[in-house]
């Protein structure tokens, strides 16, 4: 039996035509760029802090973008790694890999995590890091989930893990403040973190899964300096799985964030739970059960003006006998959930080549607008790189790591780069499409120690900039 996991973000299509035919849409190929070797600058510019923006990606409050990215310092290949959160900040040009800061733990004043836990000091992995500004001060905070000792609540032994907050907007380094939990879930704390505007008031929430499974935590903002939101609410029940968050809008416009619950799966496709937002009113109860699929993406694909969500087959499958399979409807199809509330819209997807296939999948959904017409397109990881699925048009995006990497020869299967999101980082109004690689054996089979990172201009062959994050030295680390 595989690892047991709650969230296998992946796809397995390159064109997807509806269930009642395959329609008159085109499919553009675009070729990896030459070379296909990112470079990074040797040294790193501190960069510049700006007044505040509304931005939960400014980190530096410069009113442009910035990227969070994951940086392996040495290691051995084995199970524990020296992970930093490495942070690539932007520009008016785009993101710009010469001004970067990495950071562990320390630098984010986080507490020792318990006995337990194995990792090397310092080490903090950017899985477990979001960035929401909880005070309304215009500069993100650093949200860090930290594993503590080992305790008991609720019939449920853990370690207490609970998220932490690391202030933006000082350059002092200071201890990180833990968040204050309601009394339900004080004892072992949350887990499955993630930011949202769940009531649409313009305030950065947090929500989280109790981890003594008593329910589901939404956290809403303002918080103050002393870690405590503005009201809390444990109506909503708990269920073992992994939680997606709609989208903050980078301007700052209130917008109601609405909450996905994916239940925990073996590989099997899974099935999800959705809870609606409405501006000034807490997540919708009961939730609206939806289709089993282990991809998700929220976005305005139809172009109504109304967030919709996509559910699909990412490819994963148990390896046990007897449950290779999925049923029908859920085998090589994607549905989107239009935002009124209206029959979901489902789309087959081609048989993956049998040469290429895992039990894991190619990788996940994402949103992405690249023509800026405010319509969102599918972003869906292949077997071979992307396609974006925007109304009737197929483009395929392609981006290859090196044939070598650390003395060994890469086999072609494993070089393609992975969709891992797309957001405007040059203030275009058009998404640029962000893919990544890494030679390490746990990227070809779930995505992760990406080293290879690729900023695209649009659907286009060419790169707005790529980067590799071994380049990033550990004495970028101070803010």
């Amino acid at each position: 039996m595989k690892p047991r996991t709650a969230l296998v973000a992946l796809a397995v299509c390159t064109v997807l035509a509806p269930l009642n035919g395959c329609g008159s849409g085109t499919t553009a190929r675009e070729p990896s760029p030459s070379p296909t070797k990112p470079t990074t600058a040797a040294t790193s510019r501190t960069p510049v802090q700006g007044k505040g923006s509304k931005d939960p990606d400014d980190l530096n409050g410069d009113g442009h973008r910035d990227l969070v990215v994951p940086v392996l310092l040495g290691g051995d290949g084995g199970y524990t790694v020296d992970e930093r959160v490495g942070v690539v900040y932007g520009s008016a040009k785009g993101l710009d890999p010469s001004t970067r800061t990495v950071r562990g733990s320390d630098d984010l004043g986080l507490p020792a995590p318990g006995k337990q836990m194995s990792a090397p000091k310092n080490s903090v992995a950017v899985a477990d890091v979001t960035t929401a500004d909880l005070d309304g001060d215009g500069f993100p905070d650093f949200v860090t989930t930290v594993q503590g000792a080992m305790t008991s609540d609720n019939h449920v032994t853990a370690p207490r893990t609970a998220p932490y907050i690391t202030w933006g907007g000082s350059t002092a380094r200071t201890s990180a403040t833990p968040v204050q939990l309601p009394r339900s879930a004080t004892a072992l704390g949350i887990r499955s973190v993630v930011r949202g505007d769940f009531d649409g008031d313009g305030h950065h929430d947090l929500a989280g899964l109790a981890y003594n499974q008593s329910s589901l935590v939404v956290l809403y903002g303002p918080f103050t300096r002393s870690g405590v939101p503005a009201r809390t609410d444990t109506s909503l029940p708990w269920a073992d799985g992994e939680l997606i968050a709609d989208a903050i809008v980078p301007s700052g416009t209130p917008r109601a964030t609405s909450l996905l619950l994916h239940a925990v799966s073996d590989g099997e496709q899974s099935g999800n739970t959705l809870y609606t937002a409405h501006r000034g009113s807490q997540l919708s109860m009961p939730g609206r059960e939806l289709r089993r699929g282990n991809a998700h993406a929220f976005g305005d694909f139809d172009g109504d003006g109304q967030r919709d969500v996509a559910v699909g087959d990412d490819g994963g499958r148990n390896d046990e006998p007897g449950y290779e399979t999925e049923p029908a409807e859920v085998d090589g199809s994607l549905a989107v959930y239009p935002g009124d509330g209206g029959a979901p819209v489902t789309y087959r997807l081609p048989e993956a080549p049998e040469s290429l296939r895992t039990d894991y999948g190619p990788g996940g959904y994402t949103a992405a607008d690249p023509d800026g017409d405010g319509r969102d397109g599918i972003l869906v990881a292949t077997y071979e790189g992307a396609t974006l699925i925007d109304g009737t048009r197929r483009t395929t995006v392609l981006r290859n790591g090196p044939a070598t990497a650390s003395g060994k020869k890469i086999p072609a299967k494993w070089r393609h780069a992975r969709p891992v999101g797309a957001a405007d980082f040059d203030g275009d109004g058009k998404d640029e499409l962000i893919l990544n690689w890494g030679g390490d054996a746990r990227f070809g089979l779930y995505g992760e120690r990406p080293t290879h990172w690729w900023i695209t201009d649009g659907t286009a062959s060419e790169d707005e900039t790529s980067f590799t994050t071994t380049d990033f030295a550990p004495r970028s680390s101070s803010k």
